[in-house]
């Protein structure tokens, strides 16, 4: 397994949707876990270390208790609750940088998992919005871009002032 570099915004790869998956990601999937313990983070999207395919990988428990990975190909969100929840969304590509983000509270997610075995399930609470967080970057969108425009510019300009020159 390998550490891979995760991309920074404003990288324009961040900003295209991916294709979907088609050939075996077990490799590229293991390495993304790894990245993302290392980060130390709760969910990466494959486009975040440049692959442009519709993979992500997350784990919301593993920093309260045992790990729970999930590997996640080829996903589509299939409900939304209307009920939604606000709260402060931090971004691996945006590091530094923390966003008030409204998510559905519950999304029913369909995907196929690290063996190709069809998955379905309900996710709520944190799960739900981790999915969400990553489901937006496989359609090429990152937090900034959910903000109302004075929110993103004053968002974009505390990101660029903890930048390194």
């Amino acid at each position: 397994m390998a550490i891979l570099p995760i991309l920074r915004w404003p990288d324009a790869r961040l900003s295209t949707p991916c294709a979907p998956v088609a050939e075996d990601v077990a490799q590229l999937a293991a390495d993304m876990l790894e990245t993302m313990y290392a980060a130390p983070g709760r969910g990466l999207a494959a486009p975040q270390v440049g692959v442009l395919k519709r993979l992500f990988v997350m784990d919301v428990a593993w920093k309260e208790g045992t790990p729970a990975p999930r590997i996640v190909i080829n996903p589509q969100i299939l409900w939304r609750s209307e009920d939604t929840a606000t709260g402060a969304e931090g971004c691996l590509s945006i590091p530094g940088i923390l966003t008030d983000i409204p998510r559905a509270r519950e999304i029913r997610m369909a995907w196929t998992d690290e063996r190709g075995q069809p998955q379905d399930e309900i996710l709520t609470g944190f799960a739900a919005i981790c999915a969400q967080h990553e489901y937006d970057h496989l359609d090429g969108i990152v937090t900034f871009d959910r903000l109302p425009p004075d929110q993103r510019a004053s968002a974009e300009a505390a990101y660029q002032d903890q930048s390194p020159a």
